[in-house]
C-alpha cells in the first residue's frame, strides 16, 4: 500500500480509537479529574487549570489546558512547585484535561508532545517535522526519559516516531508510559528543573553529541 494511503487510513483508525478509548475510560476519569481539580483549589486556589497556546498538527496553535502544579510568585520552576504539583507531576495527573483536546480531535493518546507556539521558527526543517502528526498525551521521546533528555534528543525521537508511527507501536508506548508512571521516569531534567526553554539547535546537541535514536530496543531511563 502506497505510504500516503497507508498514513491516511492509519490516522483514521487511530483517531477511532483514540475516541473510544477516551470514552470507554471515563467512568474512571472523569472522578479521578474532579478529585484533582478539588485538591488543586484546596492547595493553590485558582485558577484550577493552567493554560497556554501551543503547537498542533500543521504547527496550528490551540490552548493546552493542564491542572496547576505551581503556585504564582518568584522563584525557580523546581522552588514554585508545590508538593501537590510534584505528586501530580510524577503521575501525570496534570495531564487529565488534555483527554479534551483528544476528543476534540486538537491531540491524539499518542504523538510528539505539543510545545509552546514561540518554538515554532527555531526547529530545524527536520525537527519541524514533529508537526506533520498530531501531538499526543505521551510519545515516543517520553518513555525515552522524558525531561530527562535533551532537546535534540527528544526532536530526534520525535521524527523516529512521524516516520514509524503504527497501531502497535502506539500500543507499546501506551504499555512503557505506564510503566514510566509506576517508576517515576524522567519527570525532571538533570539540573533538578523541568525543561529549560528551546532556543534552537545546531549540528550537535547540549551535550556535543550528535542525536541517535533507534527504536528497536526501547530504554525507559531513570
Amino acid at each position: 500500500m502506497r505510504g500516503p494511503v497507508r498514513f491516511a487510513i492509519l490516522r483514521a483508525m487511530k483517531r477511532l480509537l483514540d475516541v473510544l478509548l477516551v470514552l470507554a475510560t471515563l467512568p474512571l476519569t472523569l472522578p479521578l479529574a474532579a478529585a484533582v481539580a478539588l485538591a488543586v483549589a484546596a492547595s493553590m486556589g485558582r485558577p484550577v487549570l493552567f493554560r497556554q497556546e501551543r503547537a498542533g498538527r500543521g504547527g496550528r496553535p490551540f490552548r493546552l489546558l493542564k491542572f496547576r502544579t505551581m503556585r504564582a510568585g518568584d522563584g525557580s520552576d523546581m522552588e514554585r512547585t508545590t508538593r501537590l504539583g510534584r505528586l501530580l507531576r510524577a503521575t501525570s495527573l496534570d495531564e487529565l484535561p488534555q483527554l479534551l483536546h483528544v476528543l476534540s480531535g486538537r491531540m491524539a493518546l499518542v504523538g510528539p508532545r505539543p510545545l509552546p507556539t514561540a518554538y515554532l521558527p527555531r526547529y530545524s526543517p527536520a525537527q519541524a517535522r514533529r508537526h506533520e502528526v498530531r501531538p499526543g498525551l505521551t510519545g515516543w521521546a517520553q518513555v525515552h526519559g522524558r525531561n530527562a533528555i535533551t532537546w535534540e534528543e527528544k526532536f530526534a525521537y520525535d521524527v523516529w516516531y512521524v516516520d514509524h508511527r503504527s497501531l502497535a507501536l502506539d500500543a507499546k508506548i501506551l504499555f512503557l508510559t505506564v510503566v514510566a508512571v509506576f517508576r517515576r521516569a524522567g519527570i525532571n531534567a538533570s539540573a533538578g528543573e523541568t525543561m529549560g526553554e528551546f532556543r534552537g539547535t545546531g549540528p550537535v546537541n547540549s551535550r556535543g553529541q550528535t542525536p541517535e535514536v533507534r527504536g528497536q530496543t526501547p530504554e525507559v531511563r531513570r
